[in-house]
Protein backbone atom coordinates (compact mmCIF):
# COMPACT_ATOMS: atom_id res chain seq x y z
CA UNK A 1 0.00 0.00 0.00
CA UNK A 2 1.22 3.74 -0.96
CA UNK A 3 2.25 5.62 1.73
CA UNK A 4 -1.44 7.71 1.58
CA UNK A 5 -3.38 4.58 1.82
CA UNK A 6 -1.36 3.42 5.15
CA UNK A 7 -2.31 6.96 6.35
CA UNK A 8 -5.94 6.43 6.07
CA UNK A 9 -8.80 6.11 8.31
CA UNK A 10 -12.69 7.13 8.60
CA UNK A 11 -11.83 10.81 9.96
CA UNK A 12 -14.81 13.18 10.84
CA UNK A 13 -15.51 16.68 10.48
CA UNK A 14 -15.47 18.52 13.70
CA UNK A 15 -18.29 17.17 16.10
CA UNK A 16 -20.94 19.53 16.34
CA UNK A 17 -20.01 21.57 13.37
CA UNK A 18 -22.53 21.91 10.35
CA UNK A 19 -20.78 19.24 8.55
CA UNK A 20 -19.89 16.96 11.22
CA UNK A 21 -21.70 14.42 8.81
CA UNK A 22 -18.56 14.71 6.34
CA UNK A 23 -15.86 12.65 6.21
CA UNK A 24 -12.65 14.23 5.37
CA UNK A 25 -10.78 12.41 2.14
CA UNK A 26 -7.40 13.69 0.43
CA UNK A 27 -7.43 14.17 -3.40
CA UNK A 28 -5.26 10.64 -3.82
CA UNK A 29 -5.28 7.44 -2.23
CA UNK A 30 -8.47 5.34 -0.90
CA UNK A 31 -10.85 8.45 -1.96
CA UNK A 32 -13.73 6.45 -3.81
CA UNK A 33 -14.34 4.17 -1.02
CA UNK A 34 -14.58 6.95 1.77
CA UNK A 35 -17.01 8.40 -0.89
CA UNK A 36 -18.71 5.12 -1.21
CA UNK A 37 -19.11 4.85 2.55
CA UNK A 38 -20.46 8.55 2.83
CA UNK A 39 -23.28 8.15 0.95
CA UNK A 40 -23.98 5.00 3.64
CA UNK A 41 -23.77 7.29 6.22
CA UNK A 42 -25.94 10.26 4.87
CA UNK A 43 -28.19 7.56 3.93
CA UNK A 44 -28.80 6.46 7.75
CA UNK A 45 -28.42 9.92 9.30
CA UNK A 46 -31.29 11.43 7.14
CA UNK A 47 -33.11 8.30 6.87
CA UNK A 48 -32.99 5.61 9.27
CA UNK A 49 -31.63 7.63 12.81
CA UNK A 50 -34.27 8.03 15.03
CA UNK A 51 -34.31 11.67 15.94
CA UNK A 52 -37.23 14.30 16.36
CA UNK A 53 -35.34 16.73 13.48
CA UNK A 54 -37.04 17.05 10.16
CA UNK A 55 -34.47 15.87 6.79
CA UNK A 56 -31.95 18.24 6.63
CA UNK A 57 -31.74 19.04 10.42
CA UNK A 58 -30.52 15.95 10.98
CA UNK A 59 -27.32 16.23 9.18
CA UNK A 60 -26.26 19.09 11.43
CA UNK A 61 -25.10 18.75 15.02
CA UNK A 62 -23.92 15.56 15.55
CA UNK A 63 -21.95 14.32 17.83
CA UNK A 64 -19.10 12.21 18.40
CA UNK A 65 -21.46 9.28 19.44
CA UNK A 66 -23.65 9.55 16.42
CA UNK A 67 -20.76 9.68 14.08
CA UNK A 68 -19.28 6.64 15.20
CA UNK A 69 -23.03 5.34 15.11
CA UNK A 70 -23.40 5.88 11.39
CA UNK A 71 -19.74 4.79 10.42
CA UNK A 72 -20.44 1.56 12.11
CA UNK A 73 -23.78 1.38 10.18
CA UNK A 74 -22.48 1.97 7.43
CA UNK A 75 -19.57 -0.38 7.40
CA UNK A 76 -21.90 -3.28 8.37
CA UNK A 77 -24.07 -2.62 5.12
CA UNK A 78 -21.94 -2.52 2.77
CA UNK A 79 -19.92 -5.58 4.27
CA UNK A 80 -23.45 -7.72 4.52
CA UNK A 81 -24.13 -6.68 1.11
CA UNK A 82 -20.37 -7.76 0.20
CA UNK A 83 -21.26 -11.30 1.70
CA UNK A 84 -24.45 -11.51 -0.26
CA UNK A 85 -26.48 -10.63 2.48
CA UNK A 86 -25.54 -13.97 4.11
CA UNK A 87 -22.34 -12.73 6.55
CA UNK A 88 -19.80 -10.23 7.13
CA UNK A 89 -16.27 -10.58 7.94
CA UNK A 90 -14.92 -7.95 9.88
CA UNK A 91 -10.91 -7.84 9.82
CA UNK A 92 -8.75 -5.97 12.61
CA UNK A 93 -4.85 -5.62 13.50
CA UNK A 94 -4.14 -7.79 17.12
CA UNK A 95 -0.77 -8.09 18.42
CA UNK A 96 0.03 -11.67 17.39
CA UNK A 97 1.15 -12.67 13.90
CA UNK A 98 -1.10 -14.88 12.26
CA UNK A 99 0.79 -15.41 9.04
CA UNK A 100 5.15 -16.47 8.80
CA UNK A 101 6.71 -14.40 5.82
CA UNK A 102 8.16 -15.99 3.56
CA UNK A 103 10.09 -15.95 0.22
CA UNK A 104 6.75 -15.50 -1.55
CA UNK A 105 5.64 -13.10 1.19
CA UNK A 106 6.91 -9.91 2.48
CA UNK A 107 6.07 -8.93 5.96
CA UNK A 108 4.11 -4.98 6.27
CA UNK A 109 3.34 -5.01 9.60
CA UNK A 110 -0.51 -5.59 9.12
CA UNK A 111 -1.53 -8.50 7.17
CA UNK A 112 0.49 -10.74 8.85
CA UNK A 113 -1.45 -9.27 12.10
CA UNK A 114 -5.11 -9.70 10.63
CA UNK A 115 -7.22 -11.25 12.35
CA UNK A 116 -11.16 -12.32 11.32
CA UNK A 117 -14.28 -11.86 13.03
CA UNK A 118 -17.25 -13.92 11.13
CA UNK A 119 -20.89 -12.40 11.74
CA UNK A 120 -23.95 -14.53 10.31
CA UNK A 121 -26.26 -11.85 11.41
CA UNK A 122 -26.22 -8.13 10.34
CA UNK A 123 -26.64 -6.53 13.78
CA UNK A 124 -24.49 -8.45 15.43
CA UNK A 125 -21.69 -7.03 12.94
CA UNK A 126 -23.03 -3.93 12.91
CA UNK A 127 -22.48 -4.04 17.34
CA UNK A 128 -19.40 -5.40 16.65
CA UNK A 129 -18.04 -2.49 14.55
CA UNK A 130 -19.33 0.07 16.75
CA UNK A 131 -17.74 -1.41 19.64
CA UNK A 132 -14.73 -1.05 17.99
CA UNK A 133 -15.12 2.19 15.73
CA UNK A 134 -11.39 3.24 17.03
CA UNK A 135 -9.87 0.11 14.91
CA UNK A 136 -11.28 2.24 12.06
CA UNK A 137 -11.28 6.20 12.38
CA UNK A 138 -8.17 6.50 14.90
CA UNK A 139 -5.09 7.58 13.33
CA UNK A 140 -2.47 4.96 12.75
CA UNK A 141 -5.20 2.58 12.81
CA UNK A 142 -5.04 1.74 9.02
CA UNK A 143 -9.06 1.42 9.34
CA UNK A 144 -9.43 2.04 5.15
CA UNK A 145 -7.01 -0.87 4.68
CA UNK A 146 -8.92 -3.03 7.19
CA UNK A 147 -11.94 -2.14 5.63
CA UNK A 148 -11.03 -3.30 2.17
CA UNK A 149 -9.46 -6.41 3.35
CA UNK A 150 -13.08 -7.05 5.48
CA UNK A 151 -14.85 -6.20 2.26
CA UNK A 152 -12.57 -9.27 0.27
CA UNK A 153 -13.30 -11.53 3.12
CA UNK A 154 -16.87 -10.88 3.23
CA UNK A 155 -17.42 -11.32 -0.62
CA UNK A 156 -15.12 -14.10 -0.62
CA UNK A 157 -11.81 -14.62 -2.54
CA UNK A 158 -13.64 -16.88 -5.41
CA UNK A 159 -16.11 -14.76 -5.81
Amino acid sequence: FSCQWTRSHFRFREPYSDLAFALEAEKAGPRAILMAVQAHIIKYLLFERPTEHTHLQRLHRIGRREQGKGLSVALAELLWAAGGGRRAVISLVSTAIHITPSRDYTADDLTERIQQFEFLEKAAAQEFIFDHINCFRAEGSRGVILFLYSLLLSRTLER
